[in-house]
């Protein structure tokens, strides 16, 4: 197993394996933040060993799928393009194919046996392991697998997985400060892809923003199942998420602190006011409900009301005027009547969420909720457009009072939408669209909000 130690950059320059190019990879990321920051891992990993990222998949000796499994949809893709890689395995048989991640974790047998042609399955606690793995298979053209996740002997961490530093510059990183989750909601799969919770220590979170930030970084989101639960198993005793994010406020350079998901039931005194008077946290929670019905919510095995998530809502915006909210919410859980799914209509439309990120209930082989009765696709699928065209009134009808007020808003590039322009995130996280110099990237700009959209606001610098 690896040791709580972190890959230093000072420490790969003298590695004279990694200054040699033996090949090219590829990595096909599915599913959260924490599944992209696992295939930023991955990668550089390979470029440990001499591997180049490649500019497509089919001109790679690599092909990483890091795949997910929290939704059925994003499986039917990784298998999707298993079968559409058979062709260039049989014209390329050197070619080395690996699935990684959630679904490999939990359908290792089912990969192989479905997709013969992959090399490597690798589960979510081995990250790390995968420059080995591909060595072992270069050198013996054999199957190899590794699916062990790491244990939590009681109540403290003594196994954390081992991570590069040394990663690319860029002005906003994702960095994982808590793996696992020990809720086990009935129609989740996390806690048996990543295991049980695991918090990083905190001495290594610190070096690594640090490290971040000499290269550039302005921005930081913090990662974790339930991040505010963060610092309860460590071995260097208790350290409380709202003490973590004060820390991390003293890195020089550090401009701002984001962080997802915290869970509703653990979002105490101390956070609000971290959020309140630390000026590197931002103003934005994402807070997910999944349902606004009590009966639901026990179903889900979620640790919290309807009435409890309204009173944390009201204290967030007691305490910290002008936050925005932005939620998760599961459409058509097993048994969900058409009474409870309005009661979660009535609570978005009483809350106000910024945004919501919306999805129809997916059956979880494994999990409780997935041997329930379930609610009829087409009911769901009328469901969830329902509850989409409310959200985007509500959206909108936020969006809308940002009109004249004057915003901070991390320049990041050019726009998407309109290449003339600049665009970049708020205080708030709402996305901003403005003309202005190419120099202001990676500054920090004050905005006057002219129009609001569904996706966003338009302003103008000041």
């Amino acid at each position: 197993m690896p040791d709580a130690t972190l890959i230093r950059p000072e420490n790969l320059a003298r590695n004279p394996r990694s200054q040699t190019v033996r090949g090219t990879y590829f990595v096909q990321t599915w599913g959260c933040q924490m599944n992209e920051e696992d295939s930023e891992q991955l990668g550089l990993s390979l470029e440990n060993i001499g591997f180049q990222r490649a500019l497509d998949m089919q001109s790679a000796q690599v092909i990483l799928l890091n795949t997910c499994s929290v939704r059925k949809k994003p499986e039917d893709k990784a298998f999707s393009m298993l079968g559409e890689l058979v062709p260039l395995k049989k014209m390329r048989p050197e070619v080395i194919i690996g699935v990684c991640g959630c679904m490999a974790q939990i359908r290792a047998d089912e990969i192989k046996r479905r997709a013969p042609h992959v090399d490597i399955v690798l589960g979510t606690g081995q990250i790390s392991r995968i420059s080995g793995l591909v060595e072992e298979v270069i050198a013996s053209r054999d199957f190899v697998k590794d699916l062990d996740l790491p244990e939590r002997k009681g109540s403290v961490v003594t196994d954390i997985p081992q991570r590069n530093v040394g990663r690319e510059a860029k002005l906003k990183a994702f960095v994982p400060i808590q793996y696992g989750c020990d809720k086990f909601c009935t129609f989740c799969i996390v806690p048996t892809t990543r295991g049980r919770e695991r918090s990083r220590p905190t001495e290594h979170i610190l070096e690594e923003v640090t490290t971040l930030v000499a290269t550039g970084t302005r921005e930081v989101t913090l990662l974790g199942q339930t991040v505010n639960s963060y610092g309860k198993n460590l071995l260097e005793g208790r350290v409380p998420f709202s003490q973590l994010l004060w820390k991390l406020a003293e890195i020089s350079g550090l401009q701002r602190i984001r962080y997802t998901s915290p869970y509703p039931r653990d979002f105490k005194q101390d956070l609000l006011e971290t959020i309140r008077d630390c000026p590197v946290v931002m103003e934005h929670v994402h807070l997910p409900l999944q349902s606004g019905n009590d009966e639901v919510l026990k179903a889900m095995k979620r640790l919290y009301s309807r009435t409890s998530f309204l009173e944390i809502v009201a204290a967030l915006r007691a305490t910290i005027p002008g936050v925005a909210i932005t939620t998760d919410i599961i459409v058509g859980f097993p048994g969900e009547t058409e009474e409870q799914f309005e009661d979660t209509l009535s609570l978005v439309e009483s809350v106000g969420f910024d945004a919501s990120f919306m999805f129809v209930y997916s059956p979880r082989p494994g999990t409780p909720a997935a041997d329930m009765e379930q609610v009829p696709f087409d009911v769901r699928q009328g469901r969830i457009h329902r509850l989409v065209e409310l959200q985007h009134a509500v959206t909108c009808k936020v969006n809308s009072c940002y009109v004249g007020r004057e915003l901070e808003v991390l320049v990041e590039g050019p726009s998407y939408k309109t290449a003339s322009k600049l665009q970049g995130q708020s205080r708030e996280a709402k996305l901003v669209l403005f003309e202005g110099p190419a120099d202001l990237v990676g500054q920090i700009v004050p905005i006057r909000v002219v129009q609001s959209h569904l996706w966003g606001l338009s302003g103008e610098l000041i």
